[in-house]
């Protein structure tokens, strides 16, 4: 969950200054599958 809030920070970041390794949009898929794969491990 944490690395999940690190990337939309990133995202954001990228949104206003120049990217970060990868797009905002990017950022924001992978705060995604991070979540996914939280509530995946929680549930297991």
């Amino acid at each position: 969950m944490y690395g999940s809030g690190l990337a939309v920070l990133m995202a954001a970041e990228g949104w206003i200054g120049p990217d970060i390794w990868l797009a905002a949009t990017q950022w924001l898929l992978v705060s995604l599958v991070l979540v996914a794969f939280a509530i995946y491990l929680k549930l297991s």
